[in-house]
């Protein structure tokens, strides 16, 4: 087992980080072009989060010797489990994960998936949906949000390391 998924994991939680870094940077600039730039790095940094997310099924898949390079997303990981027989605590708290819609990791991937989506209407942030989401569906945004989605973000980023390193320790027990 190579552990390159392990790899990509890292990197990925790495790049997602310096995307926020460039996000905050520019929030504070005064350009022509500071708006499309933050809008840029907006969708830079879900495309980052959301590919750490994938990075860490395909380490579990690696972990336990499934093919990584023939499933999309969590359910198609699970089928892999059920198939092989194997019970995986991991996929649980995932799958919880994944269906409540209040949780930072569903409106992560929501958030994610509003990047192939447009709309030139303003919606309210509701208990199931985020700022950030909201903002990268809109054509042209309100920027006045900005900064609640650098936190939005960092806290997404916080959640998944934290989410990462819990199930890595548990992965090393079995």
């Amino acid at each position: 087992m190579s552990g390159i998924y392990l790899a990509r994991t890292n990197q990925k939680l790495n790049f997602s980080r310096i995307h926020i870094e460039a996000l905050k940077e520019a929030q504070g600039t005064t350009g022509w072009s500071k708006h499309a730039l933050i809008e840029s790095y907006n969708e830079s940094v879900l495309f980052h989060l959301a590919s750490t997310y994938d990075a860490f099924l395909r380490e579990v898949a690696e972990l336990y010797r499934f093919d990584t390079e023939t499933f999309v997303g969590y359910r198609a990981l699970m089928e892999q489990f059920e198939k092989s027989g194997f019970e995986g605590a991991e996929l649980n708290e995932l799958g919880q994960l994944e269906k409540d819609h209040t949780s930072w990791l569903h409106k992560m991937l929501a958030a994610y998936e509003a990047c192939w989506h447009g709309s030139d209407k303003r919606v309210p942030v509701t208990e199931t949906s985020s700022v950030s989401e909201i903002h990268v569906v809109q054509v042209n945004p309100d920027h006045a949000e900005d900064g609640q989605i650098i936190v939005e973000y960092e806290g997404w980023l916080n959640e998944m390391r934290a989410l990462i390193e819990r199930l890595r320790n548990g992965m090393q027990e079995w």
